[in-house]
């Protein structure tokens, strides 16, 4: 396959992406607005897919993805039904987008947060809801670790007060809502408990017993996990109905997007009170379920293996790149993320979604497994996709 023109680039990559999130709106899956909202705020793109569809207009959409069909012959490729049905109304995504019908209250009491876990997400989480006036304990393996968790936050608001966005008073206050401790045993009293310790399913498991344990009556359990299943760290507890997913974006403080995930046990009550306390604290929630990816990971992946596949064809690594940015306006281009991510991460996840969905198109990309495989991760080693 021969791509020559910035045109092509954004239809063989950006369609596909399109046609993903139709796909999800019709499966009932996630709202429109939540849909959108997660990838302008997940992923900083200026319109979420859907908005994106309607821009472009349904019928465009539908006609182009039709030729990409006929070409690769890839499930993936072909229309969505919803999109054929709202290109054959001449009507809009918008006009579909099931929303929630009132913004959601506390229905829990939520005065002080557990946090589980002293690295650069679990120490966000912290910041984030003692900025927000709350009151947080958190709990790490050592002193060592919970100074740490300390010594970033007060860096992280000394450069706000040095920016002008914020003063010594206020950090003061932050500072004095937080407590550390080496105990889980002190997380007894909070109202709701996030962990954000390592992506290792045995180990979580196993916290969640202890959390299940500890934790008062009514005290909500959530994860912040972007790939572990839910579901089964809810079943080890006595209280599933407690347990929900509340997936932040690193870094905490300053992504706005919060992935408020459930699971047929979570109760409705949990779910509306974490998309409440996400807003409390000037975030953005999305609702989403337990399966593989969630919203943006879901979305995302695919499209950035779709960009490693078509370099392989014989497009440039450059011209990719640029014609991202130029014609969809994308902050980054696919391959500059994959280094920003880590290709060991990217491979990791697509791989869970080619399980989770059993699509032949969702097969990582020779290319990628090929980095992991050189150790050429990214960024984080100095050579990825590009070099630094």
């Amino acid at each position: 396959m021969t791509v020559s023109t910035q045109g092509s680039i954004h239809d063989v990559l950006v369609l596909p992406y399109l046609n993903h999130a139709i796909r999800m709106l019709e499966s009932g899956y996630a709202t429109a607005t939540d849909i959108d909202n997660a990838m302008c705020f997940g992923c900083g793109y200026p319109q979420g897919p859907l908005a994106t569809a309607d821009e472009i207009g349904a019928a465009a959409v539908r006609d182009a993805l039709l030729a990409r069909f006929e070409e690769t012959g890839d499930n993936l490729h072909k229309p969505a039904d919803l999109l054929t049905k709202v290109a054959g109304e001449s009507g809009t995504f918008a006009s579909v987008a099931g929303d929630h019908a009132k913004a959601p209250e506390l229905r829990h009491t939520i005065e002080k947060i557990g946090v589980v876990g002293t690295g650069t997400m679990a120490s966000g989480i912290v910041q984030v809801f003692a900025q927000a006036g709350y009151d947080v304990v958190f709990v790490g393996r050592s002193q060592e670790k919970l100074d740490g968790v300390v010594a970033g936050i007060t860096k992280s608001l000394d450069k706000a007060i040095a920016k002008g966005r914020s003063d010594e008073a206020t950090k003061t206050a932050v500072l004095g809502r937080l407590t550390g401790s080496t105990s889980r045993e002190d997380l007894g009293e909070a109202d709701l408990i996030v962990e954000g310790i390592a992506e290792d399913l045995e180990v979580k498991t196993q916290l969640f017993k202890d959390l299940d344990r500890i934790a008062k009556t009514g005290a909500i359990l959530a994860t912040t996990t972007s790939s572990m299943p839910i579901t089964e760290l809810a079943k080890v507890t006595a209280r599933p109905g407690d347990v929900i997913g509340m997936h932040f974006f690193n870094p905490a403080p300053v992504m706005k997007l919060v992935e408020v995930v459930t699971t047929d046990l979570t109760s409705p009550e949990v779910d509306e009170t974490v998309r409440a306390l996400s807003a409390a604290v000037k975030k953005v929630p999305v609702s989403c379920g337990d399966r593989s990816g969630f919203i943006v990971n879901a979305l995302l992946f695919p499209y950035l293996n779709d960009a490693v596949k078509l370099h392989e064809s014989g497009v440039a690594i450059a011209e990719i790149d640029a014609a991202i940015k130029e014609t969809a306006g994308f902050p980054m281009g696919p391959f500059e993320l994959l280094d920003v991510v880590g290709n060991d991460v990217s491979l990791a996840i697509q791989s869970e979604l080619r399980n989770e969905f059993g699509e032949p198109g969702f097969d990582p990309a020779a290319l990628l497994v090929q980095k992991v495989e050189e150790g050429k991760l990214g960024r984080k080693t100095g050579e990825g996709f590009h070099t630094y």
